[in-house]
């Protein structure tokens, strides 16, 4: 029977999304590996391809169509001998089914997401055997599976009742059929922790401000213009409400004197000018934060609902601003990193944030965030944790200021002032002060960094 291809979830938070181009039309055929579509999430624009071969039956969902739900169907895939006429002619994009006792809707297995670095090869055709209809175990309850799993399985003898699945809600792909021998069951799926695949509750769920029709009627007599919302957007005002009202944010301050940071960094980059090489004071804030969260590792942790992970790796997010919003881009194992290296990833990361080439495994993650508005002339702020993340760091300009230097005289240094937003849920008072007293350290002292 046609196969029905679902709106992906292409990012673990993804909730809908907008199919910004189809890649195939109506009558084409496709294999393994073929792109699509290409589909505008919160943060990026990505393809994603098939999984199985056919031919595309109708298209459901057409080009530019924004707020599509993960799990609505898009198209049709028809496989081989079947045609247009086996389409019901009624079909048409159905809302993904709300959570409740019913099975969920069941995600296709042709919307295999493409990794944003190249196009994925896609797994080996099966044979042209029709694919059995849809088992069902002993209980008479159907068993999910994709058509190319189904004809896999007939062909190997394998029982679809002993599969565990591994795709979305526990459907059975071509991957678990593979890897089962005949009358066993295949191992299970290792999953992702909840707490990370758990989508941002909506701004909505509790109201932050008046109606929007009690503010329009506000300003009906004004002119303005009406700046319709995109998907950063949208999620950036949802996460951002969630943080502030369900985290409970305490904040710590310290003023940071960089002139020890300035000359380091001066004479380091001298000797790496032929290399190409120019350390920014953000570089040294980033391995100094990945150090002190080694120094004091209990506070190198995230918020998981009902407990909490400690890392062992110093994932560093740092906040990216480009056109209508921002990103995070996380720096794994920063602790492990030499500034040089920090220095050419963080530019890498960053050049691509702002043209939206990011893959989400490269934004999402990390125990830990920088935002730096000292470049733009801000001297201290208190900024918005980024749950799960246990804390963020603010950092404010460097400026010249009278100082009391160590003989008791009044002279000047070039100080920066920084704020430590703590999730005390995860990081309590002292041990938080603990961390950014670490940071202070490392930052004054910065040849400590490279022992």
């Amino acid at each position: 029977m046609p196969t029905e291809i679902l709106m992906p979830a292409l990012s673990p938070t993804m909730e809908e999304g907008t199919l910004a181009k189809w890649l195939v039309k109506e009558g084409d055929e496709v294999s393994s590996g073929d792109l699509l579509a290409e589909i505008e999430t919160d943060k990026a624009t990505m393809e994603f391809e098939a999984v199985d071969e056919g031919t595309i039956g109708k298209i459901l969902v057409a080009e530019g169509t924004e707020g599509v739900k993960v799990n609505t169907p898009i198209a049709v895939l028809l496989e081989e001998g079947e045609s247009a006429d086996d389409i019901d002619a009624s079909a048409e994009p159905k809302p993904a089914p709300a959570s409740s006792g019913a099975a969920p809707a069941e995600p296709s297995e042709q919307t295999a997401p493409a990794q944003s670095h190249g196009r994925g090869t896609g797994p080996e055709k099966a044979p042209d055997t029709p694919a059995p209809a849809a088992p069902t175990d002993d209980k008479g309850e159907r068993i999910f599976a994709s058509p190319l799993a189904r004809r896999i399985a007939a062909q190997k003898g394998v029982d679809l009742a002993s599969v565990t699945g591994s795709g979305p809600h526990g459907r059975i792909v071509k991957a678990d059929v593979d890897s089962a021998q005949p009358g066993k069951a295949a191992a299970p799926a290792k999953t992702e922790a909840k707490s990370e695949a758990a989508p941002a509750p909506a701004a909505a769920a509790a109201p932050a401000g008046p109606s929007t029709e009690t503010v329009l009627k506000m300003y009906q007599t004004r002119e303005f213009e009406e700046v319709k919302l995109d998907g950063m957007r949208k999620t950036i005002a949802a996460r951002l409400t969630e943080a502030k009202q369900t985290i409970p944010h305490f904040y710590l301050r310290r003023d940071i004197r960089l002139d020890a940071l300035l000359k380091f960094r001066g004479e380091l980059n001298k000797k790496l000018e032929s290399r190409g090489v120019k350390l920014s004071v953000n570089d040294f804030i980033i391995k100094a934060s990945a150090l002190a969260l080694q120094a004091v590792p209990d506070a190198n942790a995230v918020w998981a609902g009902d407990r909490v992970l400690k890392l062992k790796p110093s994932d560093v997010a740092v906040a990216v601003a480009i056109e209508g919003g921002l990103f995070t881009p996380v720096l794994k194992d920063a602790e492990m990193k030499s500034l040089s290296a920090l220095s050419t990833e963080m530019k890498d990361l960053a050049t691509r944030a702002r043209d939206r080439k990011l893959a989400p495994d490269e934004y999402q993650g990390g125990s830990f965030a920088i935002s730096n508005l000292g470049m733009f002339g801000i001297d201290n702020f208190d900024a918005v944790i980024n749950p799960p993340h246990g804390g963020i760091l603010a950092v404010g300009a460097g400026v010249k200021k009278p100082v009391v230097g160590e003989d008791g005289e009044l002279t000047s240094a070039t100080v920066m002032s920084v704020t430590l937003s703590v999730d005390h849920r995860v990081i309590d008072g002292a041990l938080g002060a603990q961390l950014l007293d670490q940071i202070v350290q490392n930052l004054e002292n910065p040849m400590v960094m490279l022992a």
